[in-house]
């Protein structure tokens, strides 16, 4: 591995626009980032129990081709099923012993539907299409050692610590989607989009909340929905808020759904074009395209290496005292060990010389490397998310 080490003066401090997005649970992007996780995970504990091993799979596309709904105050329905693809590369059969990869797929779709989507039926709402083929046999083959290799030549960025606005998003996405404020507001349904912005000082919170028509019976109910929603995402983040910013309830043009999000008619989703592995979506910052939900969580660095930069960032942050802020860069080549990058960037903003830190900093970062499997095991059993 090449480390380079060198100072960032002013890493830690956004300018004077800053502007950072949140996807909730049930915005099409991120159930498709979702499903394509949790049928990964799924598959890896199979192969984990059959095989002893994480055999080559990558099932990191996924499509929701949304249906179409007749919402309305008071409860409508839906009308055509939202589709969804689930398509990738997985061993099928190993040893003699088939895998049930459709099956597999079915059950977890059904399962997190179910957990998560108060409103939508996974067998009435949903159509389930599971395109998965077995992998190319050089990559295969990448899979046969007890040292995982990389499977692909990419990169991981992650950066700490969090920015005010940055908490400000997630903490007002949670709390809109939280289990306290579905009891008290059951109207306000999954689909929740925070966009956040800040102009030097102030801050501005645009909210899209899908509202569940059946709990709705006039626009004036509507209007108090929304305001609950303003008054939520006030609570968490003190700032001046709009909700449903589109409307123009005088003339009937509400967000009105039948499920709580728009993925039954008014969009369609895909995995990738949601939250990164930190749970934002942060243009201001060092951050991968990669789409991290569904890929192989053993071996494949464009989920490995975010989850890894990100938590090396956040152990310099808070381990090396005088670090204020970090980022952290990590770049694969195929073919090699995992825990054995190409290169590894560390910029940091820090009262010392960057060389005065080296020391430190290299024995965290390897420390980490040679821990990778922690966060294949984390993932694998749902304790660490990537989206």
């Amino acid at each position: 591995m090449q480390l380079v080490l060198h100072a960032a003066e002013g890493l830690g401090q956004p300018g004077p626009v800053e502007v950072v997005e949140r996807k909730g649970v049930g915005h099409p992007d991120t159930i498709c980032d979702q499903l394509a996780e949790r049928f990964s995970a799924a598959l890896s504990r199979f192969y984990l129990e059959r095989f002893g091993r994480i055999l080559h799979h990558n099932v990191d596309k996924a499509l929701l081709f949304g249906g179409r709904s007749e919402p309305r105050l008071g409860g409508g329905r839906v009308t055509a099923p939202m589709e969804i693809y689930l398509s990738g590369r997985a061993t099928s059969r190993h040893g003699g012993i088939d895998v049930p990869v459709v099956e597999i797929a079915r059950a977890e779709v059904e399962g997190w539907l179910r957990d998560h989507l108060r409103f939508v039926d996974p067998v009435r709402d949903v159509r389930l299409h599971c395109l998965v083929r077995g992998g190319a046999s050089e990559l295969v083959g990448l899979y046969d050692g007890a040292v995982p290799l990389a499977n692909d030549t990419s990169f991981g960025v992650g950066y700490a610590p969090l920015s005010a606005l940055e908490q400000t998003a997630l903490h007002v996405e949670r709390a809109l989607n939280s289990a306290e404020t579905k009891a008290r507001h059951p109207a306000l349904g999954e689909d929740v989009k925070v966009m956040a912005v800040r102009t030097d000082g102030r801050v501005e919170l645009t909210v899209a909340v899908a509202m569940v028509d059946r709990f709705l019976r006039s626009p004036d109910d509507y209007r108090a929905a929304c305001e609950a929603a303003a008054q939520v995402a006030t609570a968490a983040s003190g700032a001046d808020v709009r909700v449903n910013a589109a409307d123009d309830i005088d003339a009937g043009r509400m967000y009105l759904t039948v499920t709580g999000t728009s993925a039954e008619a008014g969009d369609d989703g895909q995995v990738g074009r949601g939250n990164r592995v930190n749970g934002l979506i942060t243009p201001g910052r060092p951050m991968s395209l990669e789409a991290a939900a569904g890929k192989n969580p053993a071996s494949h660095v464009g989920k490995l290496y975010n989850l890894l930069a990100r938590e090396l960032a956040a152990r310099l942050v808070r381990e090396v005292e005088p670090i204020r802020a970090c980022s952290v860069l990590l770049v694969s080549r195929i073919g090699q060990p995992v825990s054995d990058p190409h290169v590894c960037e560390v910029r940091i903003d820090a009262d010392v010389p960057a060389s005065a830190l080296a020391a430190e900093v290299e024995a965290i970062v390897r420390d980490g490397l040679a821990s990778v499997d922690r966060l294949t095991k984390g993932v694998v059993d749902g304790r660490i998310a990537v989206c």
